[in-house]
């Protein structure tokens, strides 16, 4: 088999989030703020990822909603829908079927290894769905459809990109051509993983039974600033330097999303801070959080009480997308040998 021959692909950034269940601090932080100066720079496309959400049974009205609220926050985080394509995966119905082409492509042994299946299988693994096994062939066919050449991605779907890079290269190998880019993570910013605020050693989730574990881009200034004050600490003040935050989970998590929040580094925090006690420390965080995100949330709400608006948008980023994806498609059939 002969050797691919070299291709130089357009820069261009794919990212999904999937709708279920509450968007959070961390969400804002780890992925969506982020992804706002990128549409500058790059031809971007921003998914809700619904066929990814139906891996584990979704309540239909919830999934319908959750999918509008993850679009309404994009919008009020800065996405620009004319600049971005926005849309939900499963109106572009290339994703599945380029998802099939590379579950012929992936090895059982790549998949056996994914982390996130063994912790979101549990213990009865026979149970899970095949399509919660096979989610990271998917993950990958999102990516790859559009030929992206960067994704943000958090700490915890670094593997999953790592497949998605290996699916690549395999594809490209097996028939000697270079159709797809060895996609790069982006793991942009200090904030890329927020912590609990109910336990700095885990990460924030919308899947944790405690509301107060979590910000949610949903919640009102009242409930941001009461998570605050309710967010658990150790008794003694912040330290004097960021070395000092070592061992101490929830102060470090909670320096961590003040700085994100306002665009300053953990030593800049520490510079304002250190020696202080959180009596004084987190009143002046419930401020910048309340600053910072009580206006997406505002916008949300004006954005999400006009589905038939946002329905649009999502329409017209599908139409969008499916002119970028079709021809992937096309080639990729090519290749194989597929008659269409």
């Amino acid at each position: 088999m002969s050797e691919p021959q070299s291709a130089t692909f357009a820069p261009r950034i794919f990212s999904g989030v999937q709708p279920s269940g509450q968007l959070t601090l961390g969400n804002y932080l780890g992925a969506i703020r982020n992804f706002v100066p990128l549409q500058d720079t790059h031809t971007c496309l921003y998914c809700m990822v619904d066929l990814h959400a139906i891996t584990v049974w979704q309540d239909p009205e919830e999934l319908a909603r959750a999918t509008r609220h993850v679009a309404a926050a994009f919008i009020a985080s800065g996405l620009d829908s004319v600049k971005s394509a926005l849309f939900n995966q499963s109106q572009v119905a290339e994703h599945a079927q380029l998802a099939w082409v590379f579950n012929c492509v992936a090895r059982l042994g790549w998949l056996n290894r994914m982390t996130q299946f063994k912790e979101k299988a549990g213990k009865d693994r026979e149970k899970a769905s095949v399509g919660l096994y096979a989610y990271p062939t998917l993950m990958a066919a999102d990516i790859l459809l559009y030929k992206a050449t960067g994704v943000p991605v958090g700490e915890d779907q670094k593997q999953h990109l790592e497949l998605t890079r290996d699916i690549a290269q395999k594809f490209n190998n097996d028939w000697g051509k270079e159709v797809f880019p060895l996609t790069e993570p982006l793991i942009l910013g200090d904030a890329t993983r927020v912590m609990s605020l109910r336990d700095g050693t885990k990460k924030m989730s919308k899947s944790d039974p405690s509301d107060l574990s979590r910000i949610n881009m949903s919640d009102d200034r009242d409930a941001i600033a009461t998570k605050i004050r309710k967010a658990k600490t150790d008794p003694e003040p912040l330290p004097e330097t960021v070395d000092g935050l070592e061992g101490r989970p929830e102060a470090d998590n909670l320096v961590g999303i003040y700085g994100a929040l306002a665009g300053i580094s953990k030593d800049e925090v520490i510079r304002q801070f250190g020696g202080q006690g959180f009596g004084v420390f987190k009143p002046a965080l419930a401020d910048v959080a309340v600053e910072r995100l009580g206006p997406i949330r505002d916008e949300m709400v004006r954005i999400e009480s006009d589905p038939a608006s946002l329905d649009a948008i999502l329409r017209d980023g599908a139409r969008r997308a499916r002119e970028m994806a079709v021809p992937v498609l096309d080639e990729v059939y090519d290749v194989l040998g597929l008659v269409r």
